[in-house]
């Protein structure tokens, strides 16, 4: 299929995340999963590795002619892949440890990435059967209920004073976080489990900024990044510099910021730029 079909490939990557979902929350219902630790220590499932044998298939079946890069795969040294134009980059489970812990705060990402850059983002998540989806140049999407609504992020009234709504994780300390932002400004936070849907709750606007510190790979932002920015918000390295992908041997990205309305001085309120 060529790569100028962008919405049949938007459409095809909708209908992957849906079916690998819901075989997902099949698994997560019936309880019956083996874990196992990677050689980094994060944890991995049977389920993450039956997610990603349904989307490679899938994706394999329906775009032959475009690569593939998982969390779940060997994804080669970076001489074999750096002059890729375009590839499917995927997390068949973004949120393997909230699925473990049962709090169903997971997600399945894919995105497509031309020329270094996100141009289509989809994120399930199986447990609220809640589907957002972006292409480049045409808008952000939250499928649920039935109905498929345009998204965008929240629009401060006052972008030099009013309170950030901080999306946190479930495990993540709230003083420790609030440590890293101006104080200059008040703060509500939101707990969530899964990267990708703490962006997707900016890109809906029920919250303003994300920061995340420590190990993520590509595949956790490379979906978040289409659908944030289709919504009117941004993802970037701490420093403020963009993310870059498929630059690296290690795949892995720097600490992140998720920011929401552009209007916001985002670099006064966020102290953590390394």
């Amino acid at each position: 299929m060529p790569l100028d079909d962008l919405d049949q490939l938007l459409e095809i990557a909708k209908e992957t995340a849906q079916e690998a979902g819901k075989e997902v929350l099949k698994i997560y219902n019936s309880g019956h999963y083996d874990s196992y630790s990677k050689d980094d220590e994060s944890p991995v499932t049977s389920a993450d590795y039956k997610a990603n044998d349904i989307i490679s298939k899938a994706l394999a079946k329906h775009s032959p002619d475009i690569p593939i890069m998982s969390e779940e795969t060997n994804n080669g040294d970076l001489a074999a892949r750096k002059d890729w134009p375009h590839y499917w980059l995927i997390d068949p489970i973004d949120g393997t440890q909230e699925f473990i812990a049962g709090s169903g705060d997971f997600a399945i990402n894919i995105a497509l990435i031309s020329n270094n850059e996100p141009v289509i983002g989809v994120i399930y998540g199986p447990v609220n059967d809640t589907l957002y989806f972006a292409r480049k140049g045409h808008g952000a999407f939250k499928q649920a209920d039935g109905e498929t609504k345009n998204i965008s992020v929240r629009k401060f009234d006052d972008p030099s004073t009013d309170s950030v709504v901080i999306a946190i994780s479930r495990r993540q300390s709230r003083d420790r976080l609030l440590s890293k932002m101006s104080e200059q400004r008040t703060y509500e936070t939101k707990p969530l489990g899964s990267c990708s849907l703490k962006s997707c709750i900016i890109a809906e606007g029920k919250a303003d900024l994300y920061l995340r510190l420590g190990v993520t790979g590509e595949w956790d932002t490379g979906a978040p990044q289409c659908i944030i920015a289709e919504a009117g918000g941004k993802i970037l390295a701490a420093n403020f510099e963009p993310l870059t992908y498929n630059q690296r041997n290690t795949l892995t990205n720097p600490d992140f910021v998720v920011l929401g309305d552009q209007r916001v001085d985002w670099r006064s309120i966020v102290l953590h730029q390394v």
